[in-house]
């Protein structure tokens, strides 16, 4: 059913939450994954137009999320990485469809009312600027967003 699932991942304890989740998934359907991270720090934001060398930010979180990817290969998974610099929910649904993926497999923190709007409702954007079906698994409750 899902031949290449995209999984955002935001370098906290949430991964862990969607990982587990996508695991299974992609055993079952037997998919391959797509990780992306978005960098949104003033430098990935401005890196391309500015011509700028990657910030410690973006090694660090390169660093991460290759470190991901090796993982899933060693269980057998199939998987690449993309560090993606920018607007995260902008950058996920454009990933989604530039790399022709049939899921979106993301962890939600589950804030609501003013938090949701302090904390910023990527996922809700992303549901909304893609028709790939977007899954949102919820992460724990108290979890360490970065």
């Amino acid at each position: 059913m899902y031949r290449r699932i995209l999984v955002p991942l935001e370098h906290s304890s949430y991964d862990d939450v969607i990982i587990a989740h996508v695991r299974q998934l992609a055993t079952l359907c037997r998919s391959s994954l797509l990780l992306i991270h978005v960098a949104d720090g003033w430098a990935a934001r401005h890196q391309r137009s500015l011509k700028l060398r990657e910030s410690e930010e973006m090694r660090v979180d390169r660093e991460y999320i290759e470190g991901w990817c090796a993982r899933l290969r060693g269980e057998g998974f199939e998987t690449d990485s993309i560090l993606a610099g920018g607007d995260p929910a902008s950058e996920i649904a454009a990933a989604a469809d530039r790399e022709h993926c049939d899921l979106i497999a993301m962890a939600v923190h589950g804030h609501r009312g003013l938090q949701d709007v302090i904390y910023g409702t990527t996922a809700n954007t992303v549901r909304h600027r893609t028709m790939v079906p977007v899954l949102m698994v919820r992460g724990p409750a108290g979890g360490r967003p970065r």
